[in-house]
């Protein structure tokens, strides 16, 4: 075996010029079909559950007095626990509609890649 020209190969390689510009392009394409979907989910999620807090601290008069706070609270809490429970099937369709959208674009490139 001779080390010597694996060696020598090995080098040439590093300073060889790579073409990165499809990897990149892949990735961006990747990103633009599941960003939107995740910026929304986390967001609704996040205002969701501040909604259910906010419902809890109510029916726990913790914030205000009274039967009225404590029925006030239950109904926003329900609706804090409605918007926490579609976030997922909501995240699933905008996913989906993303992947729909770029997905023959993100196949195509990622052919040419594998074939190189």
């Amino acid at each position: 075996m001779n080390t010597d020209k694996i060696y020598a190969e090995r080098i040439a390689t590093e300073y060889a010029p790579k073409d990165d510009m499809k990897i990149k392009q892949l990735k961006k394409l990747d990103n633009k079909a599941k960003q939107p979907a995740n910026i929304f989910a986390y967001s609704f999620g996040i205002i969701s559950a501040i909604i259910l807090g906010v419902g809890m601290c109510l029916s726990m008069k913790v914030i205000g007095s009274g039967n009225i706070a404590m029925i006030l609270g239950i109904l926003i809490g329900i609706i804090g626990i409605i918007g926490c429970s579609v976030n997922y099937f909501i995240y699933k369709k905008m996913l989906a509609k993303g992947k729909n959208k770029y997905g023959n674009d993100i196949i195509k490139l990622a052919k040419e890649i594998s074939e190189e």
